[in-house]
């Protein structure tokens, strides 16, 4: 959590005082609001929500002590500090066997008061990412549930490749889980215990991702203000996961094929070596095979990545797994909406479970998202499919039969199209709207010969 998004309700009933507290506490990055009295702080929790609220014990109308019992009746998640004179410590004693997270005597150093917050500012923090944490791993147990033999195929040769301590290649669709598969290599290896580190290839320029990736000494470049480890370092006795591998430039191929023949790197701006110990894992959408051929990708690179290729089948392969992930998606999206879904309109269910997904789980998921979003008393229905999936999918010629890749890249190039139709042709909308990059995009509409 960043901490203009922790918000703070200051309550007194001393002008005086309001304003020193929020100008401290707004001075170190906090999001503040202040008020007179219980009651007025009391209407303000009803409108928005507050991480923390720093109260007066002794204030006309409402004390402090009545406020905080009415927080925390009403609003148990947040956290409470009192704020009182050297007359009423033991009130304020009291007030914590009420639930006060802690309290500050009026006067006292400045730094008492930050550091209290503080504390509950790194607690909130903790929090929420164990709670992302928690989601993750519940979307990656799903995501590994499979009735497809395909995908159990898969599996078995991602846990036989993990007690090997030998490079990793990944194929497969956008949005097929290949982060998903990676991380279930890395826990079932020696080196579960150690850290994860992935990085995105595709989304950094050459000279970001090399600093990301190996590090760099102070001074080493313009904005270079302290030294700082790369991903390669922060791998160190774990496992790296490079994705999109393909999308990176042949000079930055170079050097990690040195890394990958040494296991050893110099930080930008160093001459100095630092041994390294990592299993690699590496993942791309592209044929690295005909990018060898056009001379964009490495071959000797290839056979350093390549010790076991698993491919990473479409959406549209392991079909029966489609009504498991709805209901999860639901579920999920209900779950973070708060809203409850009680019926699905039949059509909705044919069309989820007939669709070829070309933006594989990523695309389920927002379809499904999208739907709960939309949702009227409870009810999914089909009007709220977006046009653009369940009108091209429902008009397919199958009068003619051809290849089926034929009929895919067909379905997919007026999808394309559909999409920027409807963003008005900007690209970078239209790249957003279907979870692609802007330069996939480009490279679509290349391959379809769309202009």
């Amino acid at each position: 959590m960043k901490k203009n998004l922790f918000k703070i309700l200051i309550v007194d009933d001393e002008p005086e005082h309001q304003e020193v507290m929020d100008m401290i506490l707004s001075s170190k990055g906090y999001s503040t609001k202040t008020c007179a009295s219980g009651l007025e702080a009391l209407e303000i929790l009803k409108k928005s929500h507050f991480d923390l609220v720093l109260t007066d014990f002794i204030m006309p109308e409402m004390s402090g002590m009545e406020l905080l019992k009415l927080i925390k009746s009403t609003y148990p998640d947040v956290e409470v500090i009192v704020i009182t004179g050297y007359g009423t410590i033991q009130n304020a004693v009291e007030a914590m066997k009420e639930g006060a997270f802690s309290y500050i005597i009026k006067g006292s150093d400045p730094e008492e008061m930050i550091g209290e917050v503080e504390k509950i500012f790194r607690l909130k923090t903790l929090e929420e990412e164990n709670e992302i944490l928690k989601k993750e791993a519940q979307k990656e147990h799903y995501m590994l549930e499979s009735k497809s033999k395909l995908f159990q195929e898969v599996l078995c040769i991602a846990r036989k490749s993990a007690t090997a301590n030998v490079n990793v290649l990944l194929l497969g669709e956008s949005g097929v889980g290949k982060e998903v598969i990676a991380r279930y290599i890395h826990q079932h290896s020696e080196r579960s215990n150690r850290h994860f580190m992935a990085v995105n290839c595709h989304t950094l320029p050459d000279n970001l991702l090399e600093a990301e990736l190996f590090g760099y000494e102070k001074g080493a470049f313009t904005g270079a203000i302290e030294s700082r480890k790369g991903k390669f370092e922060a791998a160190n006795g774990g496992t790296l996961f490079l994705d999109e591998i393909g999308d990176i430039s042949l000079s930055t191929q170079v050097k990690l094929l040195r890394v990958l023949e040494t296991k050893e790197i110099e930080r930008i701006g160093s001459n100095r070596s630092i041994d390294l110990d990592f299993r690699l894992i590496s993942a791309t959408n592209k044929n690295l095979v005909q990018e060898i051929e056009n001379g964009s990708f490495r071959e000797d690179l290839f056979y350093r990545l390549s010790t076991i290729v698993i491919e990473v089948p479409p959406l549209r392969k392991r079909k029966e797994d489609l009504e498991m992930f709805i209901q999860f998606f639901i579920k999920q999206a209900e779950m973070e909406l708060k809203k409850q879904i009680r019926y699905i309109e039949p059509e909705v269910m044919e069309f989820l479970l007939h669709y070829d997904y070309p933006g594989n789980i990523r695309e389920l998921r927002n379809i499904t998202q999208r739907l709960v979003v939309l949702a009227e008393n409870g009810e999914i229905r089909k009007k709220d499919l977006p046009e653009i999936h369940y009108n091209h999918e429902t008009s397919i010629d199958v009068d003619a039969i051809r290849p089926l890749k034929d009929i895919r890249k067909e379905i997919e190039a007026k999808y394309i199209e559909k999409v920027l139709e409807k963003c008005g042709y900007n690209m970078t909308e239209a790249a957003k709207k279907m979870d692609i990059s802007r330069r996939q995009l480009f490279n679509k509409m290349k391959e379809y010969g769309m202009k």
